[in-house]
């Protein structure tokens, strides 16, 4: 545990001093790598995705996060050749609401429906991230970096499932229901502004 609360604390402390990466230099798999790690929706969502797929176990706990990062690079992929999708914005605030609510909920839905819900939200995260992508940029590093990161990003959250179905019966099920109902009042605060 001590392990992987360091590894979150050293990808996620460049992240709120580089603010936002696509702003100067953006030519690199460095840059699209922190890109993500600057925005707290995107942090919030990838974390619930993998305690999402940890809590159901089994071949969701790499299904469930591949179906996020390839709905996500077919998003960015939109995004970048300028298609739009409606209300982006507020779709993504609404995911992460929603993937707190499956968090806390502890739902067990089957694998290809957890693997839809996720590939819905990656849609609309991976289409603003690919609109942000600068013009200059090298996009296939960028988006590589982007990748790389949205996946360390589902294994640290599948890491703290594993750990909290591992916390004991006793207290697993009330850690998970504080951090799904956190990620949803976060992901209403987004949908407000306040974050």
């Amino acid at each position: 545990m001590k392990t992987l609360l360091a590894a979150l604390a050293v990808v996620l402390a460049p992240s709120f001093a580089a603010a936002h990466v696509g702003v100067g230099d953006a030519n690199s798999i460095a840059h699209g790598f922190m890109h993500p790690l600057s925005g707290i929706d995107h942090l919030l969502a990838m974390l619930a995705v993998g305690l999402f797929a940890a809590h159901l176990g089994g071949r969701a706990l790499w299904l469930v996060p591949l179906s996020f990062v390839a709905v996500m690079a077919c998003g960015g992929v939109l995004g970048m050749a300028g298609i739009g999708l409606p209300h982006v914005e507020i779709a993504i605030g609404l995911s992460v609401v929603v993937l707190g609510i499956v968090v806390a909920m502890r739902v067990n839905p089957p694998v290809a429906i957890a693997m839809a819900l996720v590939g819905f939200c990656a849609l609309f995260h991976g289409h603003a991230h690919g609109t942000e992508i600068p013009e200059r940029a090298s996009g296939l590093a960028y988006s590589a970096g982007f990748v790389l990161a949205t996946a360390l990003l589902h294994l640290i959250g599948i890491g703290l499932g594993t750990w909290i179905g591992e916390a004991g019966r006793r207290y697993s099920r009330t850690i998970a229901q504080i951090a799904g109902g956190a990620m949803a009042l976060a992901g209403i605060a987004i949908l407000g502004g306040a974050l």
